[in-house]
């Protein structure tokens, strides 16, 4: 991840030219950077376990039966994640690499590339960044402070959002980028998040890492996150149990 980082995407790093930023769909855009990353740490990947299947980011989107490998064995890989922020010259952006079998995320990383901060997680075994254990906390503040993205949302559905939920929370900015939004989940900058888009490339790291912080990452009626339920709508990140559930009782029906 770090080769990655420092060979395909800093030396890009305000230095995109017109040529090298494409459209993706609305609000989404792919550089040069996300293809040279991508490639790099799929050849990287492939060597350190030859039998695993890859999805990447880019690949599923050239070729969306990629996607159905995430119902086995395989790795998953965001090569560039904050790419909107990235192609703006700005931060926050990085690496998202998960190991999944059946569905259940493994092993989650997540790569910092301006600060070089290095998250890690294995199921059961706790989330660590740069060797030392994390164990989330939450901001303290009263009321919670809430970062929501309204991003991938109709209007009937923001304005759902905004009634039920708003009024509860002092609500932030998000980021554009989930290796920034599930650190700050842990580390006393925010206290509960919501996703409405549940990429395999986006979250399964960032989950299996606050979990495993003892914050809780789960669907809006409180079943798991599985890297094969991509397409499902709806997610809810959390300090905690508690505020995860406070956020889940005011959660609109509708996408869980």
């Amino acid at each position: 991840m770090r080769r990655a980082s420092e060979d395909a995407i800093m030396p890009h790093y305000r230095t995109l030219s017109a040529s090298q930023i494409e459209n993706k769909a609305a609000d989404d855009v792919v550089t040069v950077a996300d293809r040279s990353a991508e490639d790099l740490l799929c050849e990287g990947l492939a060597r350190l376990n030859p039998g695993i299947a890859i999805v990447g980011e880019e690949n599923v989107h050239a070729n969306p039966q990629v996607a159905e490998l995430l119902s086995g064995p395989c790795w998953i890989v965001d090569p560039l994640d904050g790419t909107n922020n990235f192609a703006k010259g700005k931060a926050p952006f990085g690496i998202l690499i998960a190991l999944a079998d059946a569905g259940v995320t493994q092993s989650g990383w997540i790569y910092d590339c301006m600060t070089g901060r290095f998250c890690a997680a294995h199921l059961g075994q706790g989330a660590y960044i740069g060797g030392e254990r994390v164990m989330a906390r939450t901001t303290g503040e009263v009321p919670p402070v809430a970062a929501i993205s309204l991003v991938f949302l109709d209007e009937q559905r923001r304005a759902a959002i905004k009634r039920e939920i708003a009024p509860h929370y002092r609500l932030v900015d998000i980021p554009r980028c989930a290796a920034e939004q599930y650190p700050r989940l842990a580390l006393g900058e925010n206290d509960v998040s919501i996703f409405e888009r549940t990429l395999a490339w986006d979250h399964a790291a960032g989950s299996l890492w606050l979990n495993e912080a003892g914050g809780k990452v789960a669907r809006p009626d409180g079943s798991p996150y599985r890297v094969d339920e991509w397409k499902r709508r709806g997610l809810i990140g959390a300090a905690s149990p508690e505020l995860w559930q406070a956020m889940a009782d005011l959660y609109p029906p509708g996408n869980a």
